[in-house]
């Protein structure tokens, strides 16, 4: 080979683990994976209590627990990527990730949970990293990446929990198939983020080492977007849980039931893609919050006043509204910092603490059902929560940076 054809091949292979393109790929696909594994579970609640005999309150721990992953280790994430880089330490997420689809889906209760701490802590590096990484990689397009692996997210969620019954029943593979099945995303990630691990840099921005640092646990605009990001987690991992219980309870078929929650994730979707777009051209983001605030009071309190006959437009209505919620708490990360290290910072300390305020949920809302043998006193904490949620997402929209001046006149 000679000099020209040397170099003609080094081009070639710079274009092929280096571009854009071959980025962008890679995050639509780590995108792809953050969801489904625990979407997927939600139908087959009924199926695992009874096939493994536990309590509601126990079961519900099945998806409260990724969420106790992720407040656990999300704190520890930004300094993972400044010693490792983001993408081996992405790379290390997606083989744990699909290690814990895997486990989970083997024998016994404590397969279950191992499993599923597994593919939780997994999820948390990713959930940390995609909004840093995309605020270095594509600063001018952070809007249209974020819309674009929210989109991801959100049509593989929305297929893991429409398939589950189908996939267990009709196609014989029981829950743990139907569960399992799931790694296959898991290993198509793996291939293709394998191109990032060639890249001649860590994908953390150099200029950000010697950057102002921020104290965003003394920031009050940290905090909100943290308890933003509690609440609408909160708002999505309760029904995703317990939902098709509720319905299933309602009168509906399981079946039917399960692809309930497939119309909500589904819904979710257009607004996913155009929210963040729409969210970095405003100078502030309240009038998205109040849209979302709206949606929820009208989805949630169908349900409280008992018009089943109306499920469908509830669960729209739920559904677009978290289409707002997720993507504005990612635009938050970005559009309230100044660097992607700041961005990396308070993506840690909202998912950390607004995960284990999330983790409640699932759990508590299971504790409710049993307690009173109903789902009133649950759905009335929802539309409480979704209250809430308006005005903290109302302080958390205007505009202002973490650790600015204004951020600090806004404390006082």
């Amino acid at each position: 080979m000679n000099s020209q054809q040397h170099q003609r091949a080094l081009v070639y292979k710079s274009l092929w683990y280096a571009g854009p393109w071959v980025l962008a790929t890679g995050v639509v696909l780590v995108g792809a994976n953050l969801r489904a594994s625990i979407t997927s579970v939600g139908p087959l609640i009924g199926l695992i209590k009874d096939s493994l005999h536990i309590s509601n309150t126990l079961s519900g721990l099945v998806t409260t627990l990724p969420l106790l992953a992720f407040a656990l280790l999300s704190p520890f994430v930004a300094n993972l990527s400044r010693r490792f880089g983001s993408s081996r330490v992405i790379f290390a997420a997606l083989l744990l990730l699909t290690a814990g689809i895997v486990v989970r889906s083997t024998l016994g209760v404590t397969a279950l949970f191992t499993g599923t701490a597994m593919l939780g802590l997994a999820i948390a590096v990713c959930n940390v990293l995609l909004p840093s990484l995309i605020k270095e990689e594509f600063p001018r397009n952070s809007g249209l990446m974020t819309g674009v692996y929210s989109v991801a997210m959100n049509v593989v969620a929305a297929t893991a929990s429409g398939l589950s019954i189908p996939l267990a029943l009709n196609g014989g593979m029981g829950w743990r198939g139907a569960l399992g099945i799931w790694a296959i995303m898991g290993v198509i990630g793996i291939l293709l983020w394998i191109p990032q691990l060639l890249r001649a840099r860590k994908t953390v921005n150099k200029a950000t080492i010697s950057a102002r640092t921020v104290n965003v646990y003394k920031s009050s605009l940290a905090w909100k977007v943290t308890l933003f990001m509690g609440l609408q987690s909160a708002l999505f991992y309760v029904p995703a849980a317990w939902f098709p219980e509720m319905m299933s309870g309602q009168g509906m078929d399981s079946e039917t039931a399960g692809w309930m929650l497939s119309v909500l994730q589904f819904s979710q979707m257009p607004f996913t893609f155009i929210v963040p777009i729409w969210a970095a051209r405003l100078k502030d983001q309240r009038i998205l919050v109040l849209i979302m605030a709206a949606l929820y009071f009208i989805g949630l309190g169908g349900f409280l006043l008992g018009a089943t006959q109306w499920s469908v437009v509830w669960v729209i209505c739920i559904g677009i509204a978290g289409g707002f919620a997720f993507p504005l708490v990612m635009m938050f990360f970005n559009l309230r910092t100044r660097t992607p290290q700041q961005a990396a910072e308070l993506s840690g300390m909202a998912q950390s603490f607004g995960y284990l305020l999330a983790a409640t949920g699932p759990t508590l809302f299971g504790y409710l059902h049993d307690a009173t043998q109903g789902w009133t006193i649950p759905l009335l904490l929802l539309l409480c929560l979704s209250v809430v949620l308006m005005f903290t997402g109302l302080g958390a929209a205007k505009k202002r940076y973490v650790g600015g001046e204004v951020d600090d006149q806004a404390a006082i």
